[in-house]
């Protein structure tokens, strides 16, 4: 028999006699489908708000939503959180770090263009310099020859 065909061919094969806590129901059987002669639909209602029926079963996946308290304490998850909580601390770290190094890179970038600043007035300076000393020499050219 595959495993998602409809039950209703088995159901009609049954034998007419139900329980009497049973009511008729016209759900195909799938394979998450409860069964309707359960303990939990026999006279309880499915309704969480008020409901008297309980439940054996947990909450959330393979029940481990229902008390989460308990795994507050586990060494793996303990673990797993200081761990995280060393890469946040490592990334934040990096991030400084980071800010750091970019704060240097745009200060050397300012010393040299303030050395190229100073080394342009020095050329300058130096023709300047260099232009007064040739009017310099053509003025004392003119002397010693008398």
């Amino acid at each position: 028999m595959p495993l998602f065909k409809s039950n209703s061919t088995r159901r009609a094969s049954a034998s007419p006699v139900r329980d009497s806590n049973t009511t008729t129901n016209s759900r195909s059987g799938g394979l998450f489908s409860r069964d309707s002669r359960s303990s939990y639909d026999s006279g309880s209602s499915r309704s969480s708000i008020g409901g008297s029926g309980t439940r054996n079963g947990g909450g959330g996946f393979l029940g481990l939503g229902k008390n989460k308290n308990h795994l507050d304490n586990d060494p793996s998850i303990i673990s797993a959180r200081q761990k995280i909580a060393d890469a946040e601390r490592a990334e934040r770290d990096a991030d400084m770090a980071l800010r750091q190094a970019r704060q240097a890179v745009d200060n050397a970038k300012d010393q040299v263009r303030m050395l190229e600043r100073e080394a342009v007035e020095d050329s300058k300076r130096a023709k300047a310099k260099q232009a007064e000393a040739k009017i310099i020499n053509k003025t004392a050219k003119h002397l010693g020859r008398h």
